[in-house]
């Protein structure tokens, strides 16, 4: 009887177990860390058209510093605002940046944990109460007219063995995800602009001159010059044979390609000058020209600190690219003499009909693109890159010789 009993009493708290088990048990049980596992990151962001403003702050880890570039959409073209507001030049890829942000999934839920934030390269480049120099991550957001945020991200490594993803976490939050994407948001102006500065291709150049010389900054004249003259023939190039192995193509590569690290605006009045083809002798001109390491002689005569380049095209055109003090990233002069260093640079376009007939070229294009070129010159400082500078500048020379004198005081001698 007893163990009837204890039988029954047995099955009945067993029978009373799968009842509070069933009543307090939910149906299914999605753990925290997974809750929002394969949701969009902005469900309101659907159109890449309305993003007016796009911010890219990156980490420049052996300097310990930020690097921030910001884009924005203003009087009906897209300009660099971070740079002076110089003109976006590669649009398409403002649309493949936003496109490929629009849509963004979070595809795996990976840590909740800030301790590994480092780890997977998500802090914040901005983030102040972190000590760590590394493991801090590319931060994008998007805002439209209004300047309201569409989307935010810090986007951190490649994901190991996941080809085409990468880490990817809100600013302000723990959680960090793997995110698929081909979205590379990139704080470089040299990936916003025309890769080829001087639109010049290396097949039709026909002559090159290469001047160093040292200036006499109180008198403002050439005092020692070493010039070496390149001229294509049949066959090759005469005065290659002073050049070391490599140096010409490495030339000829440079000014096809030369890419642009910064900018610097010229004072309006000087820009609209270098665009009527002239160059008055101001105070304001004298003082923006020293700035950067360029000097107006009193006759007219433009001199860059480390020499220049001139080049000669098949259809008449004549650009001399002049170079300046050294300069530093974010603008400020740095003592010359480095090598590596970053190099200010101005450019002039001209165009000759003698030149073009020599050649054989085309005149008429020629001199439109002139004044083409010379309108886009005219407002911009550049900033090259030190081996860039160094490949423009090879080694060789002839016998020292200052350059001719303008036939104009007025005119900036091409």
């Amino acid at each position: 009887m007893r163990e009837t009993v204890k039988t029954a009493s047995w099955l009945g708290a067993a029978a009373l177990m799968v009842l509070l088990a069933a009543w307090t048990q939910p149906e299914r049980v999605t753990p925290e860390i997974l809750s929002d596992q394969g949701e969009l990151f902005y469900p309101n962001f659907r159109d890449p058209q309305a993003a007016r403003v796009i911010e890219v702050i990156d980490y420049e880890e052996s300097t310990a510093t930020a690097r921030p570039l910001k884009i924005e959409f203003r009087r009906g073209r897209w300009v660099v605002a971070s740079h002076h507001n110089y003109p976006v030049e590669l649009g398409d890829r403002l649309v493949r940046l936003a496109a490929g942000l629009v849509d963004l999934r979070k595809d795996m839920v990976r840590s909740d944990s800030a301790e590994e934030h480092a780890q997977f390269g998500v802090i914040d480049p901005l983030e102040a109460r972190v000590a760590t120099l590394t493991g801090r991550g590319k931060r994008v957001t998007l805002r439209d007219a209004r300047g309201d945020v569409l989307a935010d991200y810090i986007f951190g490594k490649p994901v190991e063995n996941k080809p085409g993803s990468r880490y990817v976490r809100i600013p302000g939050r723990k959680r960090t995800y793997i995110v698929k994407t081909d979205a590379d948001p990139s704080a470089r102006l040299a990936d916003w602009v025309e890769p080829n500065l001087l639109r010049l291709a290396a097949s039709a150049i026909r002559r090159i001159v290469v001047q160093r010389y040292s200036i006499d900054e109180t008198l403002g004249r050439i005092t020692r010059a070493e010039t070496l003259t390149l001229a294509r023939q049949d066959g090759g190039w005469s005065g290659a044979e002073k050049l070391k192995p490599g140096a010409l193509q490495a030339l000829l590569n440079t000014l096809e390609g030369l890419r642009i690290v910064d900018v610097r605006p010229k004072p309006p009045t000087l820009a609209e000058d270098l665009r009527q083809g002239q160059v008055r002798l101001t105070l304001e001109s004298a003082l923006s020209f020293r700035q950067y390491g360029f000097f107006l002689t009193p006759q007219g005569r433009l001199l860059g600190k480390e020499g220049e380049i001139s080049v000669e095209t098949a259809d008449g055109l004549a650009y001399v690219l002049r170079f300046g003090e050294v300069a530093a990233s974010a603008g400020e002069i740095k003592s010359a003499g480095g090598r590596g260093e970053n190099r200010y640079l101005m450019v002039t376009a001209g165009y000759d009909a003698a030149r073009a007939s020599k050649y054989g070229g085309d005149g008429a294009a020629g001199e439109r693109r002139a004044r083409d070129l010379n309108q886009r010159f005219a407002d911009w400082y550049y900033v090259i890159s030190g081996p860039d500078f160094e490949k423009l500048r090879p080694l060789g020379g002839e016998a020292p010789a200052p350059p001719p004198a303008p036939a104009s005081q007025n005119q900036p001698q091409a």
